[in-house]
């Protein structure tokens, strides 16, 4: 940005004020408007400067440069004491490797289909699937979920393990189970073994969830902890893994809890979900402190990865997979974040798609997503939908098309 401060004050306590004000970052075009709302309301303001593409900051005052510094440098100054800081609450490793990153260029995100609202006349029918949004003791993911799925034109239920357990409902009348996140008995147990044991050691809800899982004409999604869930039940990758071999996620290697919007790709898979949406880079919420992939059996994950059952990545700025900190949260190999089934019917990821699916969800979008039509490979198009909302879609056109 290029600054010019007004002649009749002193640089210094004009710049680090702390009266109560903010600075605007605005489009050329709306300063004429901007301007009039502010002085019909008595606002007193001050056009500072510009935003400019080069990555430098530049302050003039009185017809001198008094400051002219890249924004990298002065980045890696203002967070220097926090840097130090991370170094002392999580792996020592990861913070120094975060604290080079201020000299990122930025996320690249492309899409490679429409996203579209879901009809009104899907969103008004009586007769719709219906959904299990199953919870357990410490899930905190229902609630986003269950719009997730109504919004693509699903019946939704909210079912807990109580309810299974005491069979007030079984899962029978449903066509696709939800395994929401959160931190299911805090985690005691590590990520997710309290649950899976709830459902192992129990030989009637065992019995009842590998019925579902079989049935040709039904689906399943584990998010974060359901994510966890699906891989210590075995329905990810693939059934009949041996448990000494079963891929798992634990302790990611930054050694904490790890919230914040990254960025992934989606590849070519079975994945009945994410059908249509391969080759985009999109963005995405993850909070989870217990991601990182651990096969046991190396030569499990390569299978994995040439049967295609690998579907979603972290990527740097660049659109690349990584196993880099931060853009890789919890450093798995490959930046695997998601696993399905050889037919595509079972889905698990750790990062929030139903966190997502909603554009208002997205702390940032690209300059063009704002403006009314963007152009991409598939043409223009007014952006009505955030991307995530056709995972959704994804699943009850698969149930259409079952029936």
């Amino acid at each position: 940005m290029s600054i010019q401060l007004p002649k009749d004050c002193e640089a210094i306590p004009y710049l680090f004020s702390e009266e109560l004000g903010l600075v605007l970052e605005y489009l050329p075009a709306n300063e004429r408007r901007i301007s009039a709302i502010l002085r019909k309301h008595g606002v007193p303001f001050i056009a500072l400067g510009s935003t400019q593409k080069e990555r430098q900051v530049v302050i003039r005052h009185r017809n001198k440069t008094v400051l002219d510094i890249s924004t990298p440098k002065l980045l890696s100054w203002w967070e220097a004491t926090s840097d130090r800081l991370e170094q002392e609450q999580m792996n020592p490793r990861m913070a120094k490797e975060q604290a080079r990153r201020h000299d990122r260029s930025g996320p690249r995100y492309h899409l490679s289909f429409r996203p579209e609202a879901t009809p009104l006349k899907i969103l008004r029918q009586k007769d719709k699937h219906k959904v299990a949004i199953i919870r357990e003791e410490g899930s905190n993911g229902d609630r986003e979920m269950t719009s997730a799925f109504f919004w693509a034109g699903f019946e939704p239920w909210d079912v807990t393990m109580t309810d299974l357990l005491e069979e007030r409902v079984t899962l029978n009348r449903f066509r696709g189970i939800v395994f929401v996140g959160g931190f299911s008995y805090a985690d005691v147990l590590d990520a997710a073994k309290g649950w899976a044991g709830a459902i192992r050691l129990n030989p009637k809800l065992r019995k009842m969830f590998e019925r579902f899982f079989n049935r040709p004409d039904t689906f399943s999604l584990g998010i974060c902890n359901g994510c966890q869930l699906m891989a210590l039940l075995g329905v990810v990758p693939w059934q009949g893994i041996p448990e000494t071999k079963q891929p798992r996620f634990i302790q990611n290697t930054s050694r904490r809890f790890e919230s914040h919007w990254g960025t992934v790709k989606i590849t070519k898979s079975p994945a009945i979900m994410l059908k249509g949406m391969e080759g985009s880079i999109l963005g995405i919420w993850s909070a989870h402190g217990e991601g990182h992939l651990h096969c046991p059996d190396p030569e499990m994950l390569s299978e994995a990865r040439r049967k295609g059952l690998t579907p979603v990545a972290y990527v740097d700025d660049a659109g690349k997979p990584t196993e880099k900190y931060r853009f890789n949260p919890n450093s798995s190999p490959f930046g695997i974040n998601a696993l399905c089934s050889s037919d595509g019917r079972h889905l698990a990821m750790m990062p929030h798609p139903e966190r997502s699916f909603l554009l208002w969800q997205w702390p940032w979008i690209p300059e063009e997503w704002k403006t009314k039509y963007q152009k991409t490979t598939v043409g223009d198009f007014h952006l009505w939908a955030s991307p995530w909302l056709k995972l959704f879609q994804n699943a009850r056109k698969w149930c259409d098309s079952k029936v």
